[in-house]
């Protein structure tokens, strides 16, 4: 089920983040981590111009970004936090 979460968090990335005068290296990295016996930490991050502070992913106009948080939070219950410095890092942490 959390590749659906890497292949939307991807997929825009793809579309939004690197817009044509981009001229820096475009970089997507993709991440697992275990932070606790049954938790695990995904985390896909980019080296973009960042999202703005002001969109709320569970708000936004961005079906992508919507469905992201629908799925994480809904689906594996899990918390979703974003870093928006050199780029955009999307954590998002569930039990397994």
């Amino acid at each position: 089920m959390w590749i659906n979460y890497i292949n939307e968090l991807v997929s825009n990335a793809l579309k939004y983040a690197f817009p044509p005068s981009w001229k820096r290296e475009k970089k997507i990295w993709i991440s697992f981590h275990k932070i606790k016996s049954n938790e695990i930490e995904l985390i896909v991050q980019d080296s973009d111009v960042g999202i703005p502070e002001s969109l709320d992913i569970r708000n936004s106009g961005s079906l992508g970004m919507r469905l992201v948080s629908i799925l994480a939070e809904d689906q594996l219950h899990a918390k979703i936090d974003i870093e928006r410095k050199q780029g955009t890092k999307f954590q998002i942490k569930f039990e397994v």
